[in-house]
């Protein structure tokens, strides 16, 4: 099979399309024949090569990244229990390790991993929603705030961000976030209750509209400490970056890494019903064939991107 991966880490063009064996689903896996690949930051990290010493462990290069899929299942390993069928449409979100990536024509993925993709979506549009969707979720059930609470979030106009809104907004929470001013209309769309400008003293602009501090913070634009400032005494803190937190003022400090949901089959079937009804938004800036992988990672961190940029195959 074909897939895009890295030899020697680099820029953009350290992208390349590589030939690998084709996996077969052994059991309790199985496999999708990949049809789109949604473009992270983290994407980028691996290509630059600054994870190398944890990439090396995993076995020599090629190295290929990608943690959202969306595509068609095309085998079911045997002995597996699944309701999900040959033929489905799906979507998933990988681990990548070594060569084991989503910029690939082909996958195998725990059955726990994989949900139908939401009913008239695109591959594209799919593919955008697993990685960030679930991270999302993660950091809300770690605040597990209550309806009527407030959240606060910033870089809301990011894919994280975004889902913050959209999926507080859907829990039933008051929600505070962040935009400049290009981007307010879009942030006012995934329904946000009060709009600040972001940027520096951000922290101080949310203290106007909850004056005893915000229940919740997710802290999608990675400022960190300075925004602790904006949470209540006790309040809770999520952190995208693995931040423990300062310990300040019995806040509680939240590191959400999305790898504790990659076999949270439910809440990934959630996140459809959710898109199906029109609470979550999939994104798409732009698309790319796989051979044009490297202009996908450009334009990412040339920045300014609202959406993901996807890789089709």
């Amino acid at each position: 099979m074909r897939a895009v991966g890295v030899i020697e880490y680099g820029g953009p063009e350290a992208l390349e399309v590589v030939e690998l064996p084709t996996p077969e689903a052994g059991p309790g896996k199985v496999r999708i024949r990949v049809r789109a690949t949604a473009v992270s930051p983290t994407d980028t990290v691996a290509r630059s090569g600054l994870r190398a010493a944890d990439q090396a462990k995993t076995g020599p290069p090629p190295y290929v990244p990608g943690m959202d899929v969306a595509g068609v299942l095309d085998q079911i390993g045997e002995g597996t229990v699944t309701d999900l069928q040959v033929g489905d449409r799906v979507m998933a979100i990988v681990l990548p390790r070594g060569s084991h990536g989503a910029y690939s024509e082909y996958v195998v993925l725990p059955t726990e991993s994989v949900a139908r993709m939401p009913e008239g979506s695109s591959f594209a549009e799919a593919s955008t929603l697993p990685m960030n969707g679930l991270t999302a979720r993660l950091s809300l059930d770690q605040l597990a705030l209550q309806p009527g609470q407030t959240l606060a979030v910033t870089g809301a106009a990011g894919c994280y961000g975004g889902y913050m809104v959209e999926l507080a907004n859907a829990d039933g929470l008051r929600v505070i976030a962040d935009s400049s001013e290009a981007d307010e209309e879009l942030v006012a769309g995934f329904g946000a209750d009060v709009i600040v400008r972001r940027g520096d003293n951000v922290a101080d602009r949310i203290r106007e509209h909850a004056p005893d501090g915000v229940d919740g913070l997710a802290d999608g634009s990675v400022q960190l400490e300075p925004l602790v400032a904006a949470v209540r005494d006790g309040g809770g803190f999520a952190s995208v970056r693995g931040w423990p937190g300062n310990g300040e003022r019995g806040i509680q400090f939240h590191v959400t890494w999305v790898f504790d949901y990659f076999k949270e089959q439910a809440k990934l079937d959630r996140l459809r019903q959710q898109a199906e009804d029109g609470q979550v938004s999939l994104r798409v800036a732009g698309t790319v064939p796989m051979e044009n992988a490297p202009e996908a990672h450009a334009r990412l961190e040339a920045g300014g991107t609202r959406g993901r940029w996807v890789i089709e195959f």
